[in-house]
């Protein structure tokens, strides 16, 4: 894969829509599924997310790149996305906490952009067609030879991508510059030195977060919640969880179907009840799996940052951060389970709790990044369930 820029690109979906424009980044050829997001900002959180493992992303918002990228909003430590698609790319990226321009950064990662194109219409059409396979060229411009590429590509229906983006190794999650700044997010000071508001010196409860694809927010969050947090690898069996004497387990967002994580459903069917659990985005379906609920692929998804939801045990709603293209099927939970929040835009389930098996779950992003901190309160309510264990 060559490294320049403003070369003609050309971005042809599975249907055999094509759209052309030139291209940023990265050079070459790259095929994958193309969803939308719709947030203003964050582009390079969007990027870093590994729940973004084999897609393609197009930003709604037509500038983007004008504030460059830093390694502190790294989500993780590469960009993860196959493909980035916006009506503007800017080469000027005027920001005191800029490092690289977005040009450069996807370049150097061997990113694929295209920008140039109608993105309005690009987005209508998703919405009204559904997600679907997409191939981006630098090297090809034939619409039909290209449309073939598209559909030669694998659906992301039956794909366990949470096995590629996993840590291989278990470790301790270490306080970064971001804890500080977060504790007040989740309304607490001084949580990564005591337990629950506890004096300093007492002990910290220990938590063991399984990485289907974890974003570092969600590990400061939980770090300045007052956890110490081991992170383990997805095949980690519950028995071995288990033996760490964990006071909670969280399960991490991730990429892919959920229903074909395979063994980690039974796993997590094992620790249910043995330990409080909270689970997000993957996590919060594959709890729902676990549970002996059923999945199903969303025709287009929720990407974005301006999400509405509804808190059924409120009444509030809350502004979210989301990016899932499955959801769990509200009418296959269990009676044990309680439906805690609800997407106003499509009435889809956004979160469930078990009280008497001591879990919870949402499918939205409590801790942003990108996005408004409206849910910020969940990590502190995970900090309450297992002080009440």
């Amino acid at each position: 894969m060559t490294m320049s820029h403003d070369m003609p690109a050309t971005l042809v979906l599975e249907d055999g829509t094509v759209f052309r424009g030139r291209s940023f980044g990265a050079e070459g050829e790259t095929r994958a599924e193309i969803i939308f997001h719709t947030g203003m900002t964050g582009y390079q959180e969007v990027l870093t997310d590994p729940s973004y493992r084999c897609q393609m992303v197009i930003m709604t918002y037509p500038l983007i790149g004008n504030y460059g990228v830093n390694a502190l909003d790294e989500e993780s430590p590469a960009p993860q996305v196959a493909g980035f698609i916006v009506k503007e790319a800017s080469r000027i990226a005027s920001s005191w906490r800029s490092q690289e321009t977005l040009h450069d950064y996807l370049r150097r990662h061997g990113i694929m952009g295209i920008e140039g194109i109608d993105t309005r219409a690009a987005v209508l059409h998703i919405r009204q067609q559904g997600a679907m396979r997409a191939v981006i060229s630098t090297t090809r411009h034939d619409a039909g030879t290209l449309r073939s590429v598209a559909l030669d590509s694998p659906p992301m229906e039956g794909r366990n991508l949470a096995a590629d983006v996993t840590t291989r190794e278990a470790y301790e999650f270490e306080a970064d510059a971001r804890v500080e700044r977060l504790e007040s997010v989740i309304g607490r000071r001084g949580g990564n030195t005591d337990r629950q508001g506890g004096g300093a010196g007492q002990h910290r409860p220990c938590v063991v977060a399984y990485d289907f694809g974890v974003k570092r927010n969600i590990l400061s969050l939980l770090t300045a919640q007052g956890f110490r947090v081991t992170v383990v690898p997805a095949r980690t069996s519950a028995s071995d969880v288990l033996a760490m004497n964990p006071d909670g387990v969280f399960l991490s967002n991730g990429p892919g179907d959920p229903a074909a994580v395979g063994g980690i459903i039974g796993e997590a069917r094992a620790l249910i009840g043995r330990v409080p659990m909270f689970g997000i985005c993957l996590g919060h379906q594959i709890l729902g799996l676990a549970s002996g609920g059923r999945t199903y692929k969303l025709k287009f998804g929720h990407h974005g940052a301006n999400h509405p939801v509804k808190d059924m045990l409120t009444n509030r709603m809350e502004i979210t951060s989301q990016n899932h293209g499955f959801c769990v099927d509200i009418d296959s939970l269990p009676a044990t389970c309680t439906v805690t929040h609800i997407n106003l835009n499509d009435q889809t389930v956004e979160g469930f709790e078990d009280k008497t098996n001591r879990f919870f779950a949402v499918q939205y992003h409590p801790e942003a990044a990108p996005g408004p901190h409206d849910s910020g309160y969940l990590f502190r309510r995970f900090g309450e369930w297992i002080a009440k264990a």
